[in-house]
């Protein structure tokens, strides 16, 4: 099998990037090599796909000769480097500057470098005499961590001599003396004969759209050598009418994978009738990647894998609420409320948080729905600019590019103004570097949360660690912003009280019932709780239990489901609403209907029947760019 040294497998959350890569890890130990494969994501479940303790140190795969593995422990890698870069100030500095120093490195730019840190050593064996033929790796740099290296002052020792509060320069600073060899490091990555990227992605607009997006900001900062992986798509036959409909809504999404993309060699990876866990189900996986075959639902004798027990069993039903009629309830029976919507990467916070906001405002709530997320395409046209008073729903999306420009200018001009020449040069790096856009959205997410006083607000979120970092930020934020422009705007300064008040805020939780998204929406509810802010509802969205269909592959797929089901509802979850897969897109205003019970639809409209519709509410949208 024909392999560069490195591999590295990234993608949008809930494409399969961890199965891939441990499918693809197993392929080369089974051709003869030793192969190390590593994890640097701090959701890593390598230990649930192999079924097998993995720590900090190569762990031998048993039943899988010449397989090691590793999980590398991000936030473990953060407290040291964290230590080191501070322990020699804190005896010698007076304690404010201490307490500087350590607010500095608590953000999530930290742990991406300490993170960069512990595998830097595995990328600079370019000589062939390490213990391992390849290094597979789960979970690349992305290309925030990568710039934060390119930033040429970020090496002079910032840290102990910045005055201004460096929004992401200070955790690079502390690489100092290692500078050689992250940029050999670097220098690996970029050397296509040595590296390889796969961007692994499903069928489905959102997560091809990301593939595109870091596929190309990764290879304008030299990492070229790339590979596209189209996992789970549906080769199954027969007369299934949802079955049918899967198929025909992947392949429209095949039919136009963004230009950016569209000609790198690609690989199409079968949807499994069995769960890619444990060494039975990765080889089956693994078997595909390697023959390329298009169906595995005929699998010969001997060939199909055990199952989990509870496969076995019929998929039953689920013991929650179907649709989101149970939160419309809730939410419509306020006056206001600030909503937000947040969960892994495509799980689908997007059309839920525009459902409710289209449902909220049909009851004749004001509604402000906004997203805070980089990559989201929350684009509505509200029709009869005549209404004036009367309009109900209004949209915008946070434009990160708008919002850093207008921060570094303000800075600049109030910060920066009293600086010197090399001061401001300084000062203007800082403001290049990546975290300078999560301190501007942040403004902006404040700036949309206070709209709350006029109704409801809904909020379409970023990815999870986004997210947290703008709610942990808060605090850190507020200080930034006094010391940076002289002053804390209302509308920060009362963020955190009005997040963690649950009469006005409500958390929904969107989740799918797979093992990673659950996962990691229980580590999202443990760290709101730990800011004081407690989620009201989770949805699992998406799902196959509760669909009537026959194929033998999403059968099988609804089946392995229940543990999840039951993991959220019964041990999770403080309140739980389901919403089963669609066969219509829930797309425009009849697909996010479909999303409500028919209890709450009444001819193409939400509302009880007798109500009336509320003067302005009929709104006119481009619902298909959701």
């Amino acid at each position: 099998m024909d392999a560069t040294r490195y591999l590295f497998f990234t993608g949008k959350g809930g494409v399969g990037k961890t199965s891939v890569a441990c499918a693809m890890a197993m392929n080369l130990a089974d051709a003869g090599k030793r192969v190390l494969l590593v994890s640097t994501d701090p959701a890593s479940n390598l230990n649930d796909v192999f079924e097998t303790e993995i720590g900090q140190q190569p762990t031998a795969i048993a039943g899988v000769d010449g397989l090691w593995a590793l999980n590398l422990d991000p936030e473990e890698a953060a407290r040291e480097y964290r230590e080191k870069v501070i322990g020699p100030y804190r005896e010698t500095m007076p304690k404010e500057v201490v307490a500087s120093m350590e607010e500095q490195l608590s953000g999530s730019c930290t742990l991406e470098i300490a993170t960069f840190s512990l595998f830097t050593s595995l990328l600079c064996d370019t000589d062939g005499e390490s213990d391992y033929d390849h290094v597979v790796f789960d979970t690349a740099p992305t290309g925030h961590t990568l710039r934060l290296l390119a930033l040429p002052k970020a090496w002079s020792g910032f840290l102990g001599d910045n005055v201004h509060g460096a929004s992401c320069i200070g955790p690079v600073s502390g690489l100092g003396e290692e500078r050689q060899k992250y940029e050999n490091a670097v220098s690996s990555l970029s050397d296509i004969g040595f590296t390889t990227l796969f961007l692994v992605t499903r069928a489905e607009p959102s997560a091809l759209a990301e593939a595109a997006r870091a596929g190309k900001e990764l290879q304008e900062l030299g990492l070229t050598n790339q590979r596209l992986v189209i996992n789970g798509v549906l080769t199954t036959t027969g007369e299934d009418r949802v079955a049918q409909a899967f198929k025909e809504r992947q392949q429209e999404a095949l039919d136009h994978i963004p230009a950016a993309i569209r000609g790198f060699p690609r690989l199409v990876v079968p949807l499994l009738p069995v769960l890619p866990v444990g060494l039975a189900g990765l080889r089956i996986l693994a078997e595909q990647i390697r023959e390329g075959r298009s169906d595995v639902t005929h699998l010969g004798p001997g060939q199909s894998p055990k199952a989990p027990a509870y496969a076995e069993e019929e998929a039953g039903s689920i013991n929650a609420p179907q649709g989101l009629d149970a939160i419309l309830a809730d939410l419509g029976a306020r006056e206001k409320g600030v909503v937000l919507v947040m969960g892994k990467g495509g799980v689908g916070k997007t059309t839920v948080a525009a459902a409710m906001a289209l449902a909220l405002a049909e009851q004749g709530h004001r509604v402000h729905l906004s997203t805070t997320d980089p990559t989201a395409h929350l684009e509505i046209t509200l029709a009869g600019a005549q209404r004036g008073e009367e309009e109900r729903l209004s949209v915008s999306h946070i434009d990160p590019a708008a919002e850093v420009t207008a921060y570094r200018d303000e800075v600049m001009r109030t910060a920066g103004a009293e600086l010197d020449e090399e001061g401001r040069a300084l000062l203007a790096e800082d403001l290049a570097s990546p975290c300078t856009e999560e301190i501007a959205v942040f403004r902006a997410f404040a700036r949309a949360v206070a709209k709350v006083d006029e109704g409801f607000v809904v909020l379409d979120t970023a990815p999870t660690g986004h997210t947290l970092l703008l709610l942990d930020a808060t605090q850190a934020y507020h200080r930034e912003v006094e010391r940076n422009t002289g002053g804390v705007p209302e509308e920060v300064r009362m963020l955190l009280p009005r997040l963690r008040d649950p009469e006005l805020t409500h958390v929904l939780v969107v989740t799918l019932a797979q093992a990673t998204p659950v996962l990691e929406a229980s580590r999202l509810q443990d760290d709101l709780r730990r800011a004081e802010i407690e989620p009201a509802w989770w949805i699992i969205n998406q799902t196959w239990t509760g669909v009537q269909a026959s194929d033998p592959v999403l059968t099988s797929l609804a089946r392995a489901e229940g543990p999840w089901l039951t993991k959220v509802i019964d041990e999770l979850a403080p309140k739980t609403v389901y919403i089963p897969w669609q066969i219509e897109a829930p797309l425009g205003r009849h697909g996010l209907e479909e999303l409500f019970s028919t209890a709450l639809r009444d001819d193409a409209r939400f509302g009880p029947p007798d109500r009336a519709k509320p003067p302005g509410a009929e709104v006119l949208t481009d619902w298909n760019r959701l």
